[in-house]
């Protein structure tokens, strides 16, 4: 049964062995979490983790709780496993996420309740947090600064060796698994059908691997190698193709089983063999055919689909990027008033100021007073949208050339002072992607990368109020 919070204890702290209290930025950050907005949005959720969890079951990890023990694991860059441990030992964890005496969630409850907590609810959470930086007087909402930049997924290097090797490995496996379900008879006379060949094909791509690093140090192919190298591709598309084979009538060998594991592993080959024969098809056209694949065509993952390659112009080895292109919204104060993922690897001039204009209007009441960006957004279109919204200093650099009216205009002591305004999103960008956590997302599939970006951003935001307001109280006669 879903339950708000337990019952509040004030003196908790007093009862330790030990005198203690929550530093300044952390009894802040406290006081935040205390919001019952907050708390009710993310009950609307978390609501919904039973069909009668309003109603009957026994009592579940507390709303409240939740909420801050998912801040807090984003706070210090923790695992679920850690977050847990750490909770345990220790008086000021348990004061601040309000467990008390209780006793701690197990990691695997904390997964599963963070993971209750869909994209929009975060993004609602987001919205207000910046709210109550808002009226606490950290942000007025007067300046919007916006810039993108690519949150990596947990992926290797994508070769098309490896993919090959990845896909025989698991639709392999998942094949020999299927030999227990399945009819006997019929493992009897088609053995092959269950074969797992991932060793075949992990030798292959290791070979693959080792003639690819000879012909870059010796920066030359000779025609033996490539032959050889078109054999051992060969091979290995051959090896890809009859697994292929073998698992669509694995598939339906397994749909005539109602069982719970035929069940889970016809899902779970439905779900990697079209994958695998997208794998094929693009290694078959660069390869053999010597075409040249659309980056929108191809797949860098098997275990991380949505993951887009982003081409970000930066000097190697970071020239290509494979993950995520996410737009942040700055406003003053340095609160990120907005996130987005994008899809594919779009340039920054599409839709992405005008929907951010938007959103700064509808969470704010007005619009800001100064806009600015790079000159990648600007376009004539843009600034048109700008001045719609009745922006009085709109700063987007125009690229390239420019006329002696376009250069007087950028010359302007407002909008100078505006670049140098936008420069500092570049700073913000540097703490997200650090402390933050988010060059990197750990969590899985595309839901697991929005909940990433939530909660960093939203840890964010906190830290930067709860910085704020305590440099505000500071006594005069502190160091």
């Amino acid at each position: 049964m879903l339950i708000i919070a337990y019952p509040r204890e004030e003196g908790f702290f007093a009862r330790a062995p030990f005198d203690y209290r929550l530093d300044r930025k952390l009894a802040k950050m406290d006081e935040l979490l205390e919001d019952e907005r907050l708390i009710l949005q993310a009950s609307l959720d978390l609501a919904k983790s039973a069909p009668q969890a309003l109603e009957t079951g026994r009592e579940s990890t507390p709303v409240e709780v939740t909420l801050r023990l998912a801040v807090l694991r984003r706070l210090n860059g923790w695992s679920y496993r850690q977050v847990e441990e750490e909770v345990k030992g220790s008086v000021k964890w348990r004061g601040f996420c309000r467990i008390y005496e209780q006793r701690v969630p197990d990691h695997s409850t904390i997964q599963a309740r963070e993971v209750l907590m869909g994209a929009e609810t975060l993004h609602a959470l987001n919205d207000r947090v910046v709210k109550q930086g808002c009226r606490q007087g950290v942000t007025q909402g007067t300046k919007l600064r916006v810039d993108g930049s690519v949150i990596e997924t947990n992926i290797h290097y994508p070769t098309d060796s490896s993919l090959l090797a990845d896909g025989v490995r698991v639709v392999g496996r998942t094949l020999a698994r299927a030999r227990e379900v399945v009819d006997g008879r019929v493992v009897r006379w088609q053995q092959k059908l269950f074969r797992n060949q991932g060793r075949a094909a992990k030798h292959l791509g290791r070979q693959i691997a080792f003639l690819s690093r000879r012909q870059s140090q010796k920066k030359r192919k000779t025609a033996d190698s490539v032959q050889k190298m078109r054999r051992l591709y060969h091979k290995l598309v051959h090896v890809a193709q009859d697994n292929l084979d073998h698992a669509e009538q694995v598939i339906d060998l397994l749909s005539q089983h109602s069982s719970v594991k035929a069940i889970a592993l016809q899902s779970t080959l439905e779900h990697f063999v079209p994958l695998l024969q997208s794998v094929v098809n693009q290694t078959t056209r660069r390869v053999f055919e010597g075409q040249s694949v659309p980056a929108t065509e191809k797949v860098v993952s098997l275990f991380e689909p949505h993951t887009a390659i982003i081409q970000r112009g930066k000097a190697p080895p970071r020239e290509t990027e494979f993950g995520r292109k996410v737009w942040y919204s700055e406003v003053d104060g340095g609160l990120v008033s907005e996130y987005r993922i994008l899809p594919g690897s779009p340039p920054d001039n599409q839709d992405q100021w005008p929907t951010s204009l938007k959103h700064h209007r509808k969470l704010f009441g007005h619009s800001p007073i100064t806009a600015v960006a790079d000159r990648g957004v600007h376009s004539p279109y843009n600034e048109q949208v700008a001045h719609r919204h009745k922006i009085p200093e709109v700063a987007l650099p125009k690229p390239g050339s420019k006329t002696p009216e376009r250069i007087a205009y950028e010359a302007q002591p407002w909008f100078k002072a505006a670049l140098r305004y936008r420069s500092g999103v570049e700073g913000r960008i540097s703490v997200l992607r650090g402390p933050r956590g988010l060059r990197r997302c750990l969590n899985h599939g595309e839901t697991g990368l929005e909940r990433w970006v939530g909660w960093g951003v939203i840890a964010n935001n906190l830290v930067v109020i709860a910085s704020a307001l305590t440099r505000r109280h500071r006594p005069l006669n502190s160091t």
